[in-house]
């Protein structure tokens, strides 16, 4: 039997901001990265909650990849103010860091329910509708996502007002992300009906509006479009899990503090190219990995040449490669400039170990070695 169940309240379009008035909650704790509070953009959160004359604090020492010491610090500042809710202000990594607050501050004092409203200020990782978040060991080097359906939020908002100062490079990474989640939750053994709606739907999306974000940030409508379709995308997962991409871009954030959108975008053409194991005999098969379909159909929602099944698997490749280009995103680890050859390939081995080892692994489309992930980082180089 499969189960499809939606436990996040979703509010959306213009205005959306509003609904802060009207929450049921008194102490307000405000998790937001040091960015929405410097540059101002809090005061669209603050203003609402004043209005309704809502008491409220501010937690704002968040950095990405939500390291264990921040956590510990957020959990202390949490047990002293004892929020009736967070209200979480960001991109992934805020929203991760207050889903891993409340869940280890009530751990140690379970005082009663705390609610949480995520509010994304990227459309990139759909973190405000998922089970998920990732937190990061520094110290070992690796990130560790957690799953639970204690972690979801209550409730979330979308209102593009918030993205429109996300610079073109920040648009990139985070909306390949969302093509990436989308992608990975439609080929997943745990794919269903529910979720491949949800896929289709984002990356139909993805596919007219991404560029438009990037070559136009004010441009308001391809905003909440790419919101919705991060969204979307997060239900999509949520649902049916992931794969190798995450797995493997898990490693290369935790080892080389590569942005998690751009490491996914650097590896979904050769993680297509695996899961369909296609090469230049592939016309003459008699049958193909499950996946090979399924990303056929993908090239086929955005419109891409697949009158067969190679074909289409071909064009999203090449959709994929199209996309990274256009929007300056590198397509090798050794553009990047800041990681030398010997740095790389001597981490090859234990970044292969543990991406093998990654909860996201176990949904793959095709079963995978420590072998064949370090030959996909090979690749990469």
């Amino acid at each position: 039997m499969n189960t499809f169940k939606m436990l996040t309240t979703i509010h959306f379009g213009e205005n959306a901001l509003d609904h802060l008035k009207e929450i049921p909650y008194q102490r307000i704790m405000v998790i937001m990265d040091p960015f929405v509070y410097t540059s101002g953009l809090y005061k669209q959160i603050t203003e609402p909650l004043e209005a309704a004359h809502k008491d409220y604090t501010i937690f704002s020492d968040v950095v990405p990849d939500a390291p264990l010491d921040k956590i510990s610090a957020g959990v202390k500042a949490f047990l002293e103010y004892k929020p009736d809710a967070i209200v979480a202000v960001g991109g992934g990594s805020a929203i991760d860091s207050s889903k891993s607050i409340r869940e280890f501050a009530l751990k140690i004092n379970p005082y009663g329910k705390v609610g949480l409203i995520a509010i994304p200020t990227t459309s990139g990782t759909g973190s405000e509708v998922t089970a998920f978040a990732v937190v990061n060991d520094t110290q070992a080097k690796v990130k560790y996502p957690l799953v639970s359906d204690s972690l979801t939020a209550d409730e979330a908002i979308l209102d593009a007002a918030l993205v429109t100062s996300v610079p073109p490079s920040i648009t990139a990474d985070t909306g390949m992300d969302v093509v990436t989640h989308a992608l990975e939750a439609y080929v997943s053994t745990q794919h269903n009906e529910f979720s491949a709606a949800l896929a289709e739907k984002a990356l139909e999306i993805c596919g007219v509006f991404l560029p438009r974000c990037y070559y136009d940030g004010q441009d308001m409508h391809a905003r909440q479009k790419m919101h919705v379709a991060s969204c979307l995308a997060g239900l999509a997962f949520n649902t049916a899990s992931l794969g190798i991409n995450h797995s493997m871009a898990h490693q290369l954030g935790a080892r080389f503090h590569i942005p998690h959108g751009r490491a996914n975008a650097m590896l979904l053409p050769h993680v297509i190219e695996f899961n369909s194991d296609i090469n230049h005999a592939s016309r003459s098969q008699k049958e193909y990995l499950p996946a090979v379909e399924r990303y056929a159909s993908v090239a086929h929602v955005l419109g891409l040449s697949s009158y067969n099944p190679v074909m289409g698997v071909r064009s999203l490749v090449n959709w994929t490669q199209f996309m990274m280009k256009e929007m300056a995103i590198p397509m090798r680890i050794s553009e990047l400039k800041t990681i030398s050859a010997v740095e790389y390939f001597d981490a090859l081995d234990d970044m292969a170990e543990k991406a093998l080892n990654d909860s996201c692994t176990a949904t793959n489309p095709r079963p995978v070695t420590k072998e064949q992930i370090k030959h996909i980082y090979t690749k990469l180089w």
